[in-house]
């Protein structure tokens, strides 16, 4: 996997559910109805706000693979993908604004698709930027015994168990 795991993969994926609501509440607030058109604009920004997510974890992934602290990859990677994070979703954005304000023929099938794109690209570019780092923290940490929250899960468990059934819990390390 290009991101070491399937967690890494779910964090980014944690960008969805962010875009969803800011796609919803832009709905909401210009009190259009959840459409077909409103629906195909739900598609395509999930594929923004995860693209986002990729980049700015892949650029974190590489900078601990080159042998960074986990601190400074965070930081050093989110600042490195700041400008393109924000350009992906200004560009976006801006050229979804003329189908936001269009009132001609066809209007009311592009209104919403762009309202739910450029409202939910705010949310889950802040996301993105604040969040997705905090949460690279907390599925990047590697503490001293290098084992990960998941691993570190299994201890409560195992000290419960008896003897005989220690030896079939050692395959899930």
């Amino acid at each position: 996997m290009a991101l070491g795991g399937w967690v890494p993969a779910l964090a980014v994926f944690s960008a969805i559910p962010m875009a969803l609501a800011g796609g919803v509440f832009a709905l909401a607030l210009r009190g259009m109805p959840f459409s077909v058109s409103a629906a195909v604009g739900f598609i395509a920004l999930s594929g923004v706000a995860v693209l986002n997510g990729l980049v700015m974890m892949t650029a974190i992934r590489q900078r601990l693979d080159k042998g960074m602290p986990l601190d400074e990859a965070i930081s050093d990677g989110a600042m490195a993908r700041l400008r393109p994070v924000l350009m992906t979703a200004l560009v976006a954005s801006l050229g979804f604004v003329p189908m936001a304000l269009a009132t001609g023929t066809g209007a009311e099938v592009q209104r919403p698709l762009a309202t739910v794109v450029i409202g939910g690209l705010i949310t889950a570019t802040a996301l993105t930027l604040f969040v997705l780092p905090a949460i690279a923290r907390l599925v990047l940490n590697q503490s001293d015994d290098e084992r990960s929250w998941r691993e570190k899960s299994w201890d409560p468990l195992r000290r419960s168990v008896k003897s005989n059934q220690q030896r079939e819990l050692t395959d899930t390390r």
